[in-house]
């Protein structure tokens, strides 16, 4: 099956009649380490389905400085949701970490197929409601935890490719820490567990 199709199907299964209006129009883009899929400031017209690689959503603020806000791996669907609904010029910049595959397509024609096929309208719905508790989840996180709190949630959750593939930097960035309190941290959780364990 497709990759992106496969993708769907956790969500809707699709007929081959209904597959084919989006087959027709998907384009396989590669973008290098350090390139960007969107920029901050510019109007994003597409989504993405990640096959290989690796990227992170961030803003940068006035003063300069980046914050990373989320990390796309494989089998993720990427794009700048709020430019693609509104119109509005991106807040976000998506930029690889490493070499990224992937499979994209004009969110317009997402929207015709949504007046054309019900079926990409459940679909719709659906993906809404998972990037919504994506997002819930994460600000409830930021609000409610502790930067110790937040790093020890992460080791406990299933993100286990953000441990194991994004530099400490960017991981501190998206818990709201320095990468030197990020070590402190690191130490202080390490040096606990090691406690319990004698």
């Amino acid at each position: 099956m497709h990759p992106l199709r496969a993708y769907i199907h956790r969500f809707v299964p699709l007929t081959d009649a209904e597959w084919e209006p989006l087959a027709a129009v998907l384009v396989t883009k590669h973008i290098p380490r350090k390139g960007y899929f969107v920029t901050q400031g510019s109007h994003a017209s597409e989504l993405a389905l990640v096959v290989s690689g690796a990227s992170r959503l961030f803003y940068t603020r006035p003063d300069g400085e980046e914050k990373t806000t989320y990390f796309f791996f494989e089998n993720h669907l990427m794009g700048a949701y709020q430019s693609c609904l509104t119109g509005q010029p991106s807040a976000f910049s998506i930029q690889a970490l490493s070499p990224l595959e992937l499979i994209t397509f004009p969110y317009a024609v997402l929207l015709h197929l949504y007046e054309e096929w019900p079926v990409y309208e459940r679909f719709g719905r659906k993906i809404a409601e998972y990037l919504l508790l994506g997002t819930d989840a994460r600000l409830a996180e930021l609000l409610l935890l502790s930067p110790e709190q937040r790093y020890q949630a992460l080791l406990r959750s299933h993100k286990t490719k953000i441990l194991e593939r994004i530099p400490q930097h960017y991981i501190a960035s998206y818990l709201g820490v320095t990468p030197v309190s990020l070590s402190r941290i690191r130490a202080r959780v390490q040096a606990e567990e090691t406690s319990h364990i004698s």
